[in-house]
């Protein structure tokens, strides 16, 4: 018979945040998988626990993952936890449930602290609905893609950034979304150094420019209160014909094209050479 594996969230900082079912299942697990041992060693000293401690992290080997589902097979009951908050939620944990899933392994929730709820009821925007976006690429196409979507959101939209590169991303997001648009970054929630700083994001921006975050950091966005309206792409054939009617090389109109339309660099190059 297999194990259950038991998703729990554990405190933001402060150790009392941490719910008596929390404690009573980390004390009871024969295993407890965390994203650092070091700091998951510190939980479990606090609690009494002598479960034993298993690495699974964004960067762990295969055999990792099949060292705990072995566990679980085993019928021996594992704990997944992260550094801080809900496992799973922008963590390799996610890998984690997804095999136990696919193994018909029994899966309970733990329920308990999130950055994401917690950031949302303190930023004073409006949470009746919210996209949650987590780490944005560090750069590249993607990145972009994504700060448009925070752009053209008609919801509030909550991120997650590592704190020497809090400034860059406000900054990214105010020439994206405009400078005036509204933001909190909260920083070392339920800590002693707790903070939410609430303003624009030309304002924020600028602050933390000047004053480097520090500690885990979420960062809340508020939508356009509206509903986006993709515009259709030009039409490839007269967008091209009007680039080159203004004076741009074929080259250059190729890659505008690419960028505009949507169509491959080998489409746009065709259509413009046969012009």
């Amino acid at each position: 018979m297999s194990g259950t594996l038991y998703v729990v969230a554990t405190p933001l900082g402060n150790l009392d945040d941490l719910s008596p079912r929390a404690a009573a299942t980390l004390k009871q697990a024969a295993a407890v998988a965390a994203e650092d041992t070091r700091h998951t060693k510190t939980l479990l000293v606090h609690v009494g626990s002598h479960a034993q401690l298993v690495s699974f992290h964004a960067h762990s080997p295969e055999s990792a993952l099949r060292r705990i589902l072995h566990l679980l097979g085993t019928g021996k009951d594992v704990a997944l936890v992260t550094d801080a908050g809900t496992p799973a939620v922008s963590d390799p944990g996610a890998v984690l449930v997804a095999a136990a899933r696919e193994r018909d392994v029994p899966i309970v929730t733990v329920p308990g602290p999130t950055a994401v709820a917690a950031a949302l009821a303190v930023s004073g925007l409006p949470a009746d609905r919210y996209l949650f976006l987590g780490f944005l690429p560090r750069k590249g196409t993607e990145r972009r893609r994504l700060l448009d979507t925070v752009a053209n959101s008609e919801w509030t939209v909550v991120l997650f950034e590592a704190p020497p590169r809090v400034a860059e991303l406000l900054g990214d997001l105010a020439a994206a979304c405009g400078g005036e648009r509204r933001a909190a970054v909260a920083r070392e929630l339920t800590k002693v150094f707790e903070e939410t700083r609430t303003g624009t994001l030309t304002h924020l921006a600028g602050y933390y420019a000047e004053a480097p975050a520090r500690g885990e950091v979420t960062v809340v966005v508020s939508g356009t209160g509206k509903p986006f309206r993709e515009e259709r792409p030009p039409d490839p054939e007269v967008r091209a014909r009007a680039l080159l009617a203004q004076g741009m090389t074929r080259k250059d109109v190729v890659e505008r094209l690419t960028e505009e339309t949507g169509i491959t660099r080998n489409i746009a190059y065709r259509l413009v050479n046969e012009l």
